[in-house]
This record gives structure tokens, sequence and C-alpha cells, in this order.
């Protein structure tokens, strides 16, 4: 039988270095027994891992959030984690500092915290941490819940070198988007997270990574999309030469009754696009599309609705249910 467990001081965090726990006269045997982990040299933490798997457990017993939540959550747990190892000048950047502020990724997996530091400091270089050097001018960093990141303008520039165009346009649509109330049933007080300006400064700048891919993205980006999914059904009909469509549109029947709001829209010819998440598949939601599209219905509109199968597996499929939509539709 083992020796029962020292407690810990009072007011411990949930991760510290182990030099700082020594300074405080926690005995060194102490930082190695079995209810502290190690996610990384010189630091300890209290409780289980923050992984996606136990946050998706604990999830389902209350509503399940999508799995790419479940993701952003997990990352930032991981961040919070590493914070008292990070260097006084260091920062978070990139797909960490995406995940931080909101803004949409790939879905892959993001295990590794981007971490950067001004030139010219060293990089951290350690298991599970992607280290970056910036130059003066090419980021600028602010703190978001206690967490030292790049802010969004500059986050969205550190992604120029790791996301293709198509993502990075999703990416820049979060970051330019002005936020709206759906038939503006009541003010919004939020504001984009950055303006157009900002995002043309920096990805400016020379010598950046991927820049030419971020300056052809912000040709394409908007301040009317709500999603990625909106965007990439968007950057489609783009490049397949459609008519440009209404984005985030409120629906009206001739009687001036709010009916909904879709992604995208062709007021002119009563033609709504809608992208259908694995969200809609609840019960609550399934009865309020049920309505919502019978009042479609109803009001003249005809509804194209599309899936992640539709949009990421089968453009032309998709395509082809617009177009057939447009041509119906047309007097």
């Amino acid at each position: 039988m083992g020796r029962p467990l020292s407690k810990l001081p009072r007011g411990v965090p949930s991760s510290f270095r182990v030099a700082d726990a020594l300074e405080h006269g926690i005995p060194r045997n102490r930082l190695y027994r079995q209810d502290l982990r190690q996610p990384h040299h010189g630091l300890r933490a209290l409780g289980p891992a923050p992984t996606g798997e136990r946050l998706l457990y604990e999830a389902e017993a209350s509503g399940a959030p999508h799995p790419l939540e479940i993701q952003r959550e997990a990352h930032i747990e991981r961040m919070r984690e590493y914070n008292p190892l990070l260097a006084d000048d260091a920062y978070f950047c990139g797909p960490s500092a995406a995940l931080a502020w909101g803004i949409p990724l790939p879905p892959r997996t993001w295990d590794e915290l981007h971490i950067g530091v001004p030139r010219p400091l060293r990089a951290p270089r350690r298991a599970g941490i992607s280290g970056h050097q910036h130059s003066a001018g090419y980021v600028a960093v602010t703190i978001v819940d206690g967490l030292p990141v790049t802010d969004p303008a500059s986050t969205w520039a550190t992604l120029g070198g790791l996301l293709s165009e198509d993502d990075l346009v999703a990416a820049a649509d979060r970051v330019l988007r002005i936020p709206r109330m759906p038939g503006g049933f009541r003010p919004l007080t939020e504001v984009p997270l950055a303006a157009r300006a900002q995002l043309e400064m920096l990805a400016e700048r020379k010598g950046r990574p991927g820049a030419p891919r971020l300056r052809a993205a912000l040709e394409l980006a908007c301040t009317a999309a709500s999603s990625p999914p909106e965007t990439r059904i968007r950057l489609l009909m783009h490049r397949a030469r459609l008519p440009e469509p209404a984005l985030d549109y409120d629906v009206y029947d001739d009687s001036g009754r709010f009916l909904g709001c879709s992604e995208l829209a062709y007021p002119e010819l009563k033609v709504a696009i809608e992208y259908e998440s694995d969200g809609h598949l609840t019960r609550p939601q399934l009865q309020r599309d049920i309505d919502k599209y019978q009042a479609y219905s109803e009001a003249g509109w005809t509804v194209v609705r599309l899936t992640s199968e539709h949009v990421f597996t089968s453009p032309h499929e998709a395509l082809r249910r617009v177009r057939q939509a447009l041509r119906s539709a047309r007097p």
C-alpha cells in the first residue's frame, strides 16, 4: 500500500510551473505523484487532460454542442494549461488564436499549440508546440479571457501560410462579419472583429507567409456571411458564374410578416438556399424548419436545401439544384 498523498496548498492553480511550486515549498517528490499530470516539461496540471473525447462525454449530458466547438474548447483548455510557461513576450497565434476568437478553421485535428514571439527572441521548440517568430509590425497582441493572443486581424494574417484560399475566405468572412439580428427584432451592440482596411494592410506586408493567398481571399470576403458552409456555397456559385445572391436574407410574406432568415437568396425570383447542418436534426429544430418552409411555400418561395454532402462532396449536385430552382423561378 503506497503512502497517502500529501495535500497541495490551498489555492494551487489548475496548472503551474515546477519552479513556482518548488519556490512555494512543495517538495519535488510531491510533483511526481499520480494526481498531477505532466503535459509539458516543467509544468504540472490538476485533473483530467483536456481532450475532445472527455468534453464530448460531458456535453452529451447537457445537449451536446457541435464537434468543432468541442475541439475548440479542448484546445483553449490546453492553452490555459500551458499559459504559466509562456515567456513574458510570447503569445498564442495562428490556429490557437483563431480558436480563441472563434475564427473558423477547416475540420482537422488542431492539437499543436501555436506560440509566437517577436524577433529576435527564439521561438519555443518542444513537443506539442509550434513556435513562430514575427517581425515588428507583423502582429498585434491583446488579452482574451486572460490569454495573450494575436488580435483578430493579425490572427487571420498568420493563417496565410497554413490554410487554403477558400479556408482563408471563410476566416475573413467571420472577422469582417457585421453582426445582425434576423428580422431586426432587437438591436445588437456587437461589432466586426476587424475592419477590411486592417486585413488589407497586414496582407500587404512584405515577406508575409501566404501573402498572395491572403490577398486573393480578401477579394472574395464579405461582411454578411454567417457561417463557413454559407461561404463555401457562395464561392461555388461565384466560380460557376451564377448570379450574386443576397446573404443572410430576411424573408417576409406579402403582408409583411417575418417568415425566416435564409443563408442565401434571390429575392426577385423568390428562391432561398438553405444549408442544413446536423443541428437541424433535433426535434425542436425539425419542427421549426417544417413550419418555416411551409410558410415559405405559401408565400411563393422555392427553397433549395443543401447538406454537407452536397456542398463538400458533390458540389456539382449542389449547383445543379440551384440552377434548376433559378430556371423554374424565372417568369
